[in-house]
């Protein structure tokens, strides 16, 4: 078998049913065959991820990124990683946001980008800025519990 798209989609398929490293082989696969579209190196990347193999994954959404700079949920997986590596002393929370906001401005509704960059900013101690991501993902989701949450935690400890 010498095409590329049954590669890939053995490998999607292999990866949505949490089979992570055959997903990992058969996109591999494809990538021998051609490697100049961001569609396996983001799979891939879920992948890594999925199995807690955190530089490849960011190796890989990187990757995807330079082949579709507007692959908005590599932006965002890129970002959320950084926020939650227990890893890293010193994660880079800049870069996340960066991330965040290349989500945000390829879909100003996209709710887990607001919450999480709602997360970083009160991460950065810009407390003012954090509520103001919040607030835009109420608008969306008013009865979004987990920012309802997030947003009582920094009124009440960070906000006097």
């Amino acid at each position: 078998m010498t095409d590329y798209k049954y590669y890939l989609d053995e490998g999607i398929y292999a990866i949505q049913t949490g089979n992570f490293n055959t997903g990992i082989d058969h996109i591999n696969k494809s990538l021998e065959l051609k490697k100049d579209w961001a569609i396996p190196y983001f799979y891939r990347a879920v992948a890594y991820d999925a199995l807690e193999e955190y530089d490849e994954a960011m190796l890989d959404y990187t990757k995807a990124i330079q082949l579709d700079e507007k692959m908005t949920d590599a932006y965002y997986n890129r970002a959320r990683i950084i926020l939650s590596r227990k890893d890293l002393d010193n994660p880079k929370i800049e870069n996340a946001v960066k991330d965040l906001e290349k989500a945000l401005e390829l879909d100003e509704k996209f709710v887990d980008a607001l919450y999480a960059m709602a997360a970083a900013k009160k991460k950065l101690g810009d407390y003012h800025s954090a509520l103001v991501y919040i607030e835009r993902l109420l608008q969306i989701e008013p009865d979004a519990i987990w920012a309802k949450a997030l947003k009582k935690l920094i009124l009440q400890k960070y906000i006097i």
